[in-house]
């Protein structure tokens, strides 16, 4: 009789067992996410001073979460969800690298193509690179520009598609052809250049009808314009000397294909969904295999990696996409960054895990932190506190950024006087690229403004010598100070720098005869 109540408890109790591991192997979320994931969000957008944020995880195949937090708009009462638009930014130049790789699946073009097959007009600095130069050179930023260079002639700009391309050709690269690696913006424009002449649509139209559409991405809109009619969309927001502010949306569309896409949380997860899938979205094959291994393959160095707290032994760029290995696995993921957002996507397709962070202000480093709690959660590595050791950092950086600038302020406060009277650095400039610009006496200050920044100018204070604190009517471009350079008693140049966000490269702009 013992015998036989042993032998059914050892059963009860293997039963039991068996119940609580498919239970485990079923319930895969981690307790951050179950447990703390609002807390952890619910904190940042305080202390980040952030509107509002989404967030998106994908894993096995499934949607584990998808959620909204706080507003749409800083004041305002209408909640983030899970369809509220935000601009993504740069996490565009995967779908453009991903719509070419598929044109090259198809064959109906490939990607080591010379440009000029497809774009006779295809101009560079330097002819011999411009000859030389193939599609995967635009998709992977190796034409050797320095990162951003360009970027504030065209960003926000009035320029027109063709104006921007005209003006690529004449900018001299940082470095030669192929040997460093710089983020180009210009670059993936040109790279959506050719999608019409490969495929007959054009690049917005490519990409709705062969990426939004077959992925049931409904809300999602490929030209930034667009958002400003668009229904349940986030306000674009940045943080202004400690202060939360309003801003315009960036008008992007000039360089869509490397930034103009607007998405919600929902339809990125379907995007993510397919991309952990090789591909496949509810059963069909939307992108083949050989174009999502296309956009993987390493084609830039960007150096060894590294991790604060964990391993991390490669920094490398596909085409679209950043690679990286981390703790033994390998991730692909980028972020984007527009006027008053910031988003990161990251997939682990070992993992099967895919991330989303959409955030409505330009102005804070969470939209990365999060990801990568998120991440290492899922690969059970300790609890970092990465969004409080980026804000202590934060901090430390805005401590000394206005520490600086009230420094300067003080000069300005000192009255002291230029080596020129104000009007002698009045007048007409020219930059051989950009084009003009103009300084101008406005109520006892000297007012820059230039010809295809319209909606931006720079309010000029003596520091004393020929040298001026510039404060941008757009905080987004900073405060800097701008050094004239003066010649036998005459102003011959003045050096313009504007945020590292937008651009690390100098224009010197040229004072024109009268």
């Amino acid at each position: 009789m013992y015998t036989s109540l042993i032998k059914k408890t050892g059963i009860a109790v293997l039963l039991q067992l068996t119940v609580v591991l498919l239970c485990a192997q079923t319930d895969v979320t981690p307790p951050f996410v179950k447990d703390s994931l609002d807390i952890y969000v619910e904190r940042a957008l305080k202390e980040w001073q952030i509107p509002g944020v989404a967030v998106g995880i994908v894993k096995d195949g499934k949607v584990v979460l998808l959620k909204g937090y706080g507003v749409c708009e800083a004041g305002g009462t209408d909640k983030v969800d899970e369809n509220t638009l935000f601009m993504i930014g740069s996490n565009t130049k995967a779908f453009t690298a991903t719509a070419v790789a598929m044109l090259h699946a198809g064959k109906k073009l490939s990607l080591d193509d010379h440009v000029q097959k497809w774009l006779p007009d295809f101009k560079l600095y330097d002819p011999w690179v411009a000859k030389e130069a193939n599609i995967r050179d635009l998709l992977c930023h190796r034409l050797g520009f320095e990162t951003f260079q360009g970027d504030f002639m065209y960003f926000d700009s009035d320029l027109s598609v063709a104006e921007v391309r005209e003006k690529m050709a004449k900018v001299k690269p940082g470095y030669s052809f192929r040997s460093q690696w710089g983020y180009t913006n210009s670059a993936f424009l040109t790279a959506g250049e050719i999608i019409p002449k490969a495929s007959g649509r054009t690049w917005a139209q490519f990409i709705r009808d062969s990426i939004f559409t077959p992925l049931d991405m409904s809300r999602s809109l490929a030209m930034s314009t667009e958002i400003t009619n668009a229904t349940n969309k986030a306000a674009a927001h940045t943080v202004d000397h400690g202060v939360l502010k309003k801003i315009a949306y960036g008008n992007l569309d000039n360089l869509a294909p490397a930034g103009s896409i607007s998405s919600s949380v929902n339809d990125m997860s379907h995007w993510v969904l397919m991309q952990l899938n090789n591909g496949k979205y509810n059963n069909k094959q939307v992108v083949a295999i050989a174009a999502i291994g296309q956009t993987r393959l390493p084609h830039s160095i960007l150096g060894n990696g590294g991790h604060r707290f964990n391993r991390s032994h490669f920094a490398l760029y596909g085409l679209g996409w950043f690679l990286q290995e981390y703790a033994g696995r390998k991730v692909i993921a980028h972020t984007g960054g527009v006027n008053g957002f910031v988003t990161s996507v990251a997939l682990l397709p070992e993992e099967k895990l895919g991330i989303i962070v959409l955030t409505n202000t330009d102005a804070n480093n969470f939209f990365e932190a999060l990801r990568n709690e998120i991440m290492d959660a899922y690969l059970a590595l300790p609890y970092r506190n990465y969004s409080g050791l980026a804000l202590t950092e934060s901090k430390a950086e805005q401590k000394e950024e206005e520490a600086w600038l009230k420094k300067e302020k003080d000069t300005v406060a000192m009255h002291v006087a230029p080596a020129l009277p104000l009007s002698a650095y009045t007048g007409n400039y020219k930059h051989h690229v950009y084009g003009n610009m103009n300084i101008k006496q406005e109520n006892g200050k000297l007012i820059m403004r230039f010809q295809h920044h319209s909606r931006m100018y720079g309010t000029l204070e003596p520091l004393g010598d020929n040298r001026f604190l510039c404060t941008y009517s757009e905080s987004l471009y900073g405060n800097k100070i701008l050094p004239f350079t003066v010649e036998k008693g005459k102003v011959k140049s003045v050096t313009v720098t504007v945020a590292d966000f937008v651009e690390f490269t100098p224009y010197e702009f040229y004072k024109q005869d009268k």
